[in-house]
């Protein structure tokens, strides 16, 4: 996985041991602390029977996103839930980009935003992730 403009050393180390999101092809475009940034691009392995992007597709690029944006110290912080909507579906060749940003964090616990739009600029999908820290 590629990583650019990556000021966020807790983030990069994570991202550079995330075999899943390698995987899938994601990129990481920006990371700061409280920030991400991630694109990816679909494959034919990636559509549904409907010849649709998978759901959970959209949700793992969201996913990581969060994970780049709360993943800001020496401590490992992990996703405690999720949700998502799915706004409009995404074919064949199209690149997602996931924005995260955090909205509060108080505490061991988080709270952020993640918008997934195509390339158009389109919103695909709206998700938000709750985080927690876990004690070193």
């Amino acid at each position: 996985m590629d990583t650019t403009d990556a000021p966020n050393p807790a983030a990069e180390a994570m991202i550079d041991r995330d075999r899943a999101s390698a995987a899938l092809g994601m990129t990481v475009l920006e990371s700061r602390p409280g920030h991400g940034v991630v694109s990816m691009r679909i494959r034919d392995d990636m559509l549904n029977g409907f010849d649709v992007v998978h759901g959970g597709i959209i949700f793992c690029v969201a996913d990581t996103a969060f994970a780049v944006a709360c993943n800001e110290g020496a401590e490992t912080t992990l996703g405690a839930g999720a949700e998502i909507s799915f706004l409009r579906p995404v074919r064949l060749g199209q690149t997602l980009t996931a924005t995260a940003e955090r909205r509060i964090r108080s505490g061991r616990t988080g709270l952020y935003d993640v918008r997934v739009t195509d390339e158009a600029g389109e919103v695909v999908a709206e998700f938000r992730g709750r985080s927690h820290t876990l004690r070193a």
